[in-house]
């Protein structure tokens, strides 16, 4: 998910602190911003818990 990556350095996080912000492991942040994985369900509420005026939509495009 390209655009995961473009938000996450526009906030200036990297990875990990990325990962941190949302309560999940370096790892499975990595898989899901490379696509990789499939976001589930708990990390799109971790997301909108962080980040509460992201537009969540962007999940569901493609």
């Amino acid at each position: 998910m390209e655009w995961m990556k473009k938000f996450r350095s526009s906030k200036g996080f990297t990875a990990s602190e990325m990962a941190d912000k949302l309560g999940i492991s370096k790892s499975l942040y990595e898989k899901i911003e490379y696509d990789d994985r499939q976001p589930s369900r708990n990390f799109m509420e971790r997301f909108k818990k962080a980040f509460p005026d992201f537009d969540m939509n962007i999940f569901f495009a493609k």
